[in-house]
């Protein structure tokens, strides 16, 4: 995010234009009430269920448990209440020896890549230090309540952890005008004209949620799909309820032999593939002679409630495979998988083993799961009584909002996806930078009721599909039966689809498996193309167990992109060419230009 850079001059209250800021004051009130009216309108037509009740009875729950154990014991509550109070009792004493000129260590200091406390006043004005120091101390204190709490169970854990970080994320001294040194410095500077603008972002986003705060990440009108995003020429092959295929225009004289097929997540939308020209991992693809088919999911509503998991692998993969063949009539294809698309994929792959239908030549998985055992974060949000709540609340209207799980993705990174833009936007008043990634991850889309219970029960909670438990169609599925090839990317970082996940579901495979790492996460080390590669990639042995840092030690680090290697390893498959196909001289016909219509339906706006 680009923000413009301030002055570390503190600001002095006798350049504040009092008459200025008073009326500014006036305004900020007004555009308050604005606000305010756009979050009650809908709920007071009954088009918002306000109730809050289970989110909040369910962190009170978890917490509480985790206070019970330290307060059920008097002698345990003391040693906690001592170790809070000898931490903020050696905070005040060199506090104390720093006002009396005294150089002084800190007691406590923010990881390297925490941005919150960048601003060099949190270190030279011994006000915001103070500030700055207490808070951490109180974080870390609460971070070991949770951790050094006895008999408790692992997901109840993670689960209180998770909560105990997000209050303390949202408590943090940056988050509010009068203990951050650059809000303060703003306002004051300002007028307090920058509260008035965010107010009036904070309404416009709340209006653009229909009611919910909806925070934008990026500018949403600098980027359109199919106009400066989206733009590798190709058609519309094939199309029915759930997703239309798309069918890209070659670049070279001669094409690999045998198509590709990307199958990305049903929850996004495609063209985090493609994005500008110079990102677009499709793109590169084409140019490097691929005749490229990508599945683009439609954005359900109601009426497609009922469409289970079953009938995406039937009508989206399967669907999608049989119009490759009828398009170049070919038998086989290079399959990708890209998260949630990847898991359907390995579904379906075991699924077409157990039917003995030979339909893959190999198969590549982008930050995706087979194994949910380490899913990460994600599973706090995962248990009987929360999936049942979510099932009664997807079945009044058919389907979850795109914003539910777009604002758990953002959970996982409240520190970097949430609290930095509620700072720039609703406090210093600034628009945030025009960046295509973000504007993609703001653009999600809805999921039918039946196909994410599944997904949920399924995947999340009972973890059946690596058990041999699963089973679709009356067919029980095992993954050892797919004997393809696999390419199986994992990525540093990832907070969706954590590297431990990866390479732990690795060995499930029933045929040889490439382990690639990349650096950064889950979107930014996909997207990394060569041309300006910002990370690396790790190469190393055969996956095994679950221990990525032990992996690590025997791999080898190498600049740049991972796209290049995986082109090569996907030559090795078959690196048989012929002339260059032309979209819509097979069987299948162009139906409209891509990026096509489905796409285009957004879930806001």
């Amino acid at each position: 995010m680009r923000m413009e850079k301030p002055s570390t001059e503190p600001a002095k209250l006798g350049s504040v234009d009092v008459e200025a800021f008073s009326r500014n004051l006036a305004r900020l009130i007004e555009e308050g009430g604005k606000a305010l009216a756009a979050y009650l309108k809908p709920r007071e037509e009954g088009k918002i269920d306000g109730d809050l009740t289970n989110d909040v009875t369910d962190v009170v729950k978890t917490v509480g448990q985790v206070a019970e154990y330290w307060l059920s014991d008097p002698k345990r509550a003391l040693e906690l209440q001592t170790n809070l109070g000898r931490a903020y009792l050696d905070l005040w004493a060199g506090a104390v020896k720093r006002m009396a000129g005294e150089q002084t260590e800190p007691i406590a200091t923010p990881e390297p890549r925490d941005k919150r406390f960048a601003d060099p006043e949190w270190t030279q004005n011994q006000f915001f230090d103070f500030l700055k120091q207490a808070y951490l101390l109180t974080a870390n204190w609460a971070d070991h309540l949770v951790k050094d709490a006895e008999g408790i169970d692992d997901h109840t854990r993670a689960k209180a952890g998770f909560y105990v970080k997000q209050i303390a994320n949202a408590i943090s001294p940056s988050n509010f005008v009068l203990t951050n040194p650059e809000l303060l410095r703003e306002t004051l500077s300002s007028n307090a004209e920058n509260l008035v603008r965010g107010m009036h972002m904070l309404g416009e986003d709340i209006k653009a949620g229909h009611g919910n705060l909806r925070i934008r990440q990026s500018d949403p009108n600098l980027f359109e799909v199919g106009r400066n995003l989206a733009l590798t020429p190709g058609k519309v092959v094939y199309q029915n309820d759930l997703m239309q295929l798309i069918q890209y225009e070659a670049t070279t004289k001669d094409v690999l032999k045998v198509p590709l097929l990307i199958v990305p997540p049903w929850i996004n939308k495609f063209y985090i593939l493609d994005l500008t020209p110079e990102k677009s991992f499709i793109k590169w693809c084409v140019d490097q002679g691929i005749t490229v088919f990508v599945v683009s999911w439609v954005n359900p509503d109601a009426h497609l409630a009922g469409k289970s998991f079953e009938e995406y692998m039937r009508e989206g993969i399967i669907a999608a495979l049989d119009a490759v063949k009828d398009a170049t009539g070919e038998d086989k294809v290079n399959a990708i998988g890209y998260c949630v698309g990847g898991t359907l994929l390995a579904i379906t792959l075991a699924y077409l083993a157990a039917k003995k239908q030979d339909r893959a030549l190999s198969a590549t998985f982008f930050a995706a799961q087979v194994d949910f055992a380490y899913a990460g974060d994600l599973l706090v949000f995962v248990d009987e009584e929360r999936i049942k709540q979510l099932e009664e609340h997807m079945k009044k209207q058919g389907y979850l909002e795109a914003s539910s799980m777009a604002n758990a993705f953002n959970l996982l990174r409240s520190n970097d996806l949430i609290w930095p833009y509620v700072v720039n936007n609703y406090l210093r008043g600034k628009k945030p930078f025009a960046f295509d990634i973000l504007y993609w991850n703001s653009d999600a889309t809805r999921m039918p009721a039946a196909n994410h219970s599944f997904y949920l029960r399924n995947c999340y909670l009972d973890n059946r599909f690596t058990k041999g438990e699963m089973e679709i169609a009356g067919v029980h599925l095992d993954l050892r039966q797919v004997k393809v090839p696999v390419y199986n990317l994992a990525t540093r970082e990832d907070h969706i689809a954590p590297a431990k996940s990866v390479l732990f579901g690795s060995q499930y495979f029933g045929g040889p498996v490439k382990f690639v790492l990349a650096g950064s996460g889950h979107i930014a080390g996909v997207v990394n193309p060569p041309g300006k590669p910002k990370y690396q990639y790790w190469i190393g042995g055969k996956p095994v167990g679950s221990d990525i840092d032990t992996w690590m030690k025997a791999a080898k680090e190498h600049p740049g992109s991972w796209w290049p290697d995986w082109f090569e390893w996907l030559k090795t498959q078959s690196s048989e060419t012929v002339p260059a196909r032309k979209v819509g001289s097979g069987k299948l016909k162009a139906i409209e230009d891509a990026p096509g219509s489905y796409v285009k339906v957004r879930s806001w706006g």
